[in-house]
C-alpha cells in the first residue's frame, strides 16, 4: 500500500526536514503546510513517538522511524483525521480528493449555487476631493451600513505596486519550505512575523486550504529587520499608501455619525496594524472545503488586495437590506481596485450602525489565489464603547467599553465562528 522506505543520508534537505519535525513535534506545534501538501513528491516525518502514533493505527510498515510515502490516496489514508500526524506530514503532488482533516461540516462550506454576486461599482475615491464629495461619501456610507463590503478606484495606491505584490505573493509562497519554515510560530525569529495554515488547529472543526504569512507593524526598522527579505519593502510601500487611504475612509464614516475626527483620535483608532501575504491553493474538490471559514475582522477597517481568481464571499445577514436573497455575496475581483471592509470595532464606536461583515473565502480547482490584507485596529490600550454623539442620538449603548487587547485576546485564543466574537463586547 505505501511506498518502500528510501536511504537519504545523502539528501540534506531531507534531514534538515526531518530535524525540524521532530523539534515541532517536541513543542507541541499545530500546523499544516497546505501548499506543500500539493507541492511535495515525499512524506517526510520522524521521532519514535510519530511511529508509535502509526503502530496504533496499523499502518507501520518497518522499525525505522522515517518513512517515506509516495501514493497520494495512500498518504490521504494515513492523515485521515489526524491532526497530530498531519503536523509532521507533507502531503505529495497529485491528490485526487480532500484529505479528511480539510473537509468541513456541511453548514461551513460555501454554496456557490446560493450566492450571487455584487454588482455595485466600485467608489472612486478621487472624488472626495471635488465637487462629488457628497455623493461619494453617501455610497460610502450606504456600503458601510449594508453589506459591510465595498470596492475603490483611484485609492492613491500605486497600480504598479499592486501588481507588484501579487507577483511577490505568489514568489514568496514558493520557496522552498525550509526558507518558510523558520517563521513557524515555535521558531521564527520574531513574535512579529508568523507562518503557518489554520490559526488555531486544536479548536477548528477543519482546517483552512490555505497558507498565510502574517506580520505585526511596530515601525519601519523592526519591519525590515524581521519580516522576510523578499518581500518586507514592497509590503510596507503597500502599508504606508493604504493607510492614507484608510484615514480618508474613516473621517468620511465618523463624521456621517456626527464624530469630528482629528489626527490624534484617527492615530489611536488605526494605531495597530498587521499585514498578511495569504496563498490559496488548488484545491482537488471546492465543493467541500474553505480556504477560511466564516469570520469577521476585529479591527476598524480592512484593506484587501485580491488577485483575479476570486473566491471571497460575505454571508447575508437576515436584517441585511439587500434586494436579493441569496445565502452568500460575491465581492468579485475588479481591475485595479482595492477590498474594503468594515470590521468589529467600527461597528461597536458607531453603535452598530456600521456593519461589520461576516465572510469566507472559497477555494478553486482551477487556479491557486492570493490576496494581501491590512489590518488596522486601535491601540491595545484604547478603550472602546459606542462613541457618546452616537449613543445620544440612539437613547442606549448597544455594547459595554472594554480594552480593545482584551477583546483581541478574546478572538485569538478562540476557532474562528463567523461573528460570535462580538458577543464579547455586546451588553445583555
Amino acid at each position: 500500500m505505501f511506498g518502500t522506505p528510501r536511504d537519504i543520508s545523502d539528501e540534506n534537505w531531507s534531514i534538515r526536514f526531518i530535524i525540524l519535525c521532530w523539534l515541532i513535534w517536541k513543542r507541541r506545534c499545530s500546523f499544516v503546510l497546505a501548499s506543500e501538501v500539493r507541492r511535495m513528491e515525499d512524506i517526510l516525518t520522524s521521532g519514535d513517538r510519530v511511529a508509535d502514533r502509526l503502530a496504533a493505527k496499523g499502518r507501520w510498515l518497518s522499525n525505522e522511524p522515517t518513512v517515506f510515502l509516495t501514493a497520494p490516496d495512500d498518504v490521504i489514508n494515513l492523515v485521515e483525521d489526524d491532526k497530530v500526524l498531519s503536523n509532521l506530514v507533507r502531503l505529495p503532488l497529485g491528490l485526487s480528493k480532500v484529505p479528511g482533516l480539510y473537509v468541513q461540516p456541511p453548514n461551513e462550506r460555501i454554496d456557490k449555487e446560493n450566492a450571487i454576486k455584487l454588482e455595485l461599482p466600485p467608489i472612486d475615491l478621487s472624488k472626495l476631493d471635488g465637487p462629488g464629495h457628497h455623493e461619494v461619501a453617501e455610497q460610502i456610507v450606504r456600503a458601510a451600513e449594508t453589506v459591510g463590503f465595498f470596492q475603490v478606484v483611484n485609492h492613491g495606491v500605486p497600480l504598479h505596486l499592486i501588481q507588484s505584490l501579487k507577483d511577490t505573493a505568489h514568489k514568496f509562497f514558493g520557496l522552498p519550505l525550509e526558507r518558510k519554515a523558520v517563521y513557524l510560530a515555535p521558531v521564527s525569529p520574531s513574535p512579529l512575523v508568523t507562518y503557518g495554515t489554520s490559526y488555531l488547529p486544536e479548536k477548528e472543526k477543519a482546517l483552512g486550504w490555505k497558507d498565510y504569512i502574517l506580520m505585526q507593524y511596530t515601525g519601519d526598522d523592526e519591519a525590515l529587520r524581521y519580516w522576510p527579505d523578499e518581500i518586507n519593502g514592497v509590503l510596507l510601500e503597500y502599508m504606508k499608501s493604504s493607510i492614507v487611504m484608510v484615514k480618508r475612509l474613516l473621517r468620511v464614516l465618523l463624521e456621517n455619525i456626527g464624530v469630528k475626527s482629528d489626527d490624534s483620535m484617527i492615530d489611536v483608532l488605526i494605531g495597530k496594524k498587521m499585514v498578511a501575504m495569504i496563498f490559496y491553493p488548488i484545491c482537488p474538490n471546492p465543493d467541500v472545503t474553505i480556504g477560511i471559514g466564516r469570520h469577521s475582522d476585529i479591527g476598524m477597517l480592512t484593506v484587501l488586495l485580491q488577485d483575479e481568481v476570486g473566491g471571497l464571499y460575505v454571508k447575508v445577514e437576515k436584517d441585511m437590506d439587500y434586494e436579493k436573497k441569496a445565502e452568500w455575496i460575491e465581492i468579485p475581483p475588479i481591475p485595479d481596485a482595492l477590498v474594503i471592509n468594515v470590521a468589529d470595532m467600527l461597528q461597536v464606536l458607531s453603535n452598530g450602525k456600521y456593519r461589520s461583515a461576516e465572510h469566507a473565502v472559497r477555494n478553486t480547482n482551477i487556479n491557486s489565489r492570493v490576496s494581501v490584507p491590512i489590518f488596522t485596529m486601535p491601540i491595545e490600550t484604547a478603550k472602546i464603547a459606542p462613541l457618546p454623539q452616537v449613543v445620544e442620538k440612539d437613547g442606549i449603548a448597544n455594547y459595554r467599553e472594554f480594552p480593545f487587547g482584551d477583546y483581541m485576546n478574546n478572538v485569538f485564543t478562540n476557532a474562528l465562528d463567523g461573528k460570535k466574537s462580538l458577543d464579547f463586547a455586546k451588553i445583555s
